[in-house]
């Protein structure tokens, strides 16, 4: 059992769908998740309070400001106050997902040492963390592996040309971190581009660091003798809107997302308008509408770093393509193991068969029906949520937490636009209520 496994053991919730019902309505997009957890592993890097808002209301958010108090940070939102703060991060809750790995390169440049278990989250793929270690040893940290954690020490850091094989994002975001509180400068070449590390970045320059090209794959950092307090509003959630505008394009029907990164979604936009959805870009906020007697047309479809299509839109983009006429190949080439979601759509009568380890085909349109099904990852549950808003009949997808962990309360959501969907113990009998964020 996975790390993120162990974390909902015991929370078997489940998400009821019956399907068949349009889309209708607007929706207002949260912040950013992969925005809000680097972003406040980042104010560990001032003495100063830091007022934080628009963050992601998701339980992988309330685990890192748990971390954040287990540190020593004063939390009380909006505010973080990391006046003094250990070194040593609980290995219960670094455990639980993957992000906390962002905690080494802050932590190390405030604290000068650092100990961090070795990461949770979700089983999908190699996720190597040799260019995180490597870069952090050019800034002139000492750091050990063992099995269990990860321990680095350094007097102060000092800056250095760091060169990723790939652009990594959390690399990027822990080198970029520990590198604003170096002596001196520190080039990051074939960084990440992805929108979160723009955001990260202006919060920095927000804290008084100096870090430009973020968005390139060459960010540069200067490095400062201390940071300051400041305010920062996360940016809205790309991820969440393309899942969606995605949803909206498999079931039918029309929605508005307000207050949308839109022009963080170009390749998902176009391949959603290939595939024969209206979808009509605003300033501030994105249209999609199909009427249900539109047909969809099978697209091909490659994930890629920033600004290629995103592979945390993959899934829910196979589940589309489930219902759309003709043969679409998907290729993942960022994580080998982002196919867990296959088998959950073929129990629902999905046609999709292998043509090697990274590429599937889908033969479309399916006749879905509603069955049981288990949750893997987070965007492999957006995914079978979409497939069960699809499919005939109803279906019960199981260990719904994972949802949880990327997605603001989605049943709620959904079922505000239409859709026939709720939460269930896992007897399926009460229905559990809301939760609240904190």
């Amino acid at each position: 059992m996975s790390s993120a496994s162990r974390a909902g053991a015991g929370r078997d919730d489940v998400i009821r769908v019956t399907g068949g019902r349009p889309l209708h309505g607007r929706l207002c997009v949260g912040g950013s998740k992969n925005a809000t957890l680097p972003i406040l592993a980042a104010c560990l890097l001032t003495a100063e309070p830091v007022r934080v808002t628009n963050l992601a209301e998701v339980t992988d958010t309330q685990v890192m400001l748990e971390i954040l108090k287990g540190l020593g940070c004063d939390v009380d939102l909006p505010l973080v106050h990391a006046a003094d703060v250990s070194g040593r991060v609980s290995p219960e809750l670094a455990r639980k997902m993957r992000a906390s790995l962002v905690l080494l390169g802050p932590l190390l440049a405030r604290r000068g040492e650092v100990r961090l278990p070795r990461p949770g989250g979700d089983d999908i793929g190699t996720r190597r963390v040799e260019q995180h270690i490597g870069g952090l040893r050019r800034l002139g940290a000492v750091v050990e592996e063992t099995p269990e954690e990860f321990i680095a020490s350094a007097d102060r850091l000092h800056g250095a040309r760091i060169v990723l094989d790939m652009p990594t994002v959390t690399g990027t975001e822990n080198l970029m971190m520990a590198a604003v509180l170096a002596k001196g400068r520190t080039e990051i070449l074939n960084a990440a581009r992805e929108p979160h590390v723009q955001d990260l970045a202006l919060f920095l320059n927000g804290l008084g660091a100096q870090v430009t090209g973020a968005g390139t794959d060459e960010i540069v950092v200067e490095g400062v003798e201390a940071l300051h307090g400041g305010e920062h509003s996360i940016r809205p959630d790309y991820l969440e809107a393309g899942t969606y505008a995605i949803a909206v394009a498999a079931t039918g029907g029309e929605i508005v997302l307000e207050c949308s990164p839109s022009g963080d979604l170009n390749v998902p936009v176009i391949k959603l308008q290939q595939a024969g959805v209206e979808v009509d870009v605003g300033e501030l906020e994105i249209s999609i509408r199909r009427p249900r007697s539109s047909p969809l047309r099978a697209v091909d479809l490659t994930t890629w770093v920033h600004p290629g299509f995103p592979t945390d839109l993959q899934a829910q983009y196979m589940a589309l393509m489930t219902q759309a006429e003709g043969l679409s190949v998907i290729s993942e080439y960022i994580f080998e193991n982002r196919f867990q979601h296959v088998a959950e759509l073929v129990k629902m009568g999905a046609r999709i068969e292998s043509l090697d380890g990274r590429t599937k085909a889908v033969h479309g349109p399916s006749r879905l029906r509603g069955t049981d099904l288990e949750v893997p990852d987070i965007r492999a549950g957006a995914a079978m949520v979409i497939a069960a808003l699809c499919a005939e009949g109803e279906s019960m997808l199981h260990h719904a937490w994972h949802v949880d962990r990327g997605y603001p309360d989605m049943v709620t959501r959904l079922a505000e636009l239409g859709a026939d969907i709720a939460r269930v113990t896992g007897d399926g009998l009460a229905q559990v209520p809301r939760g609240s964020f904190e």
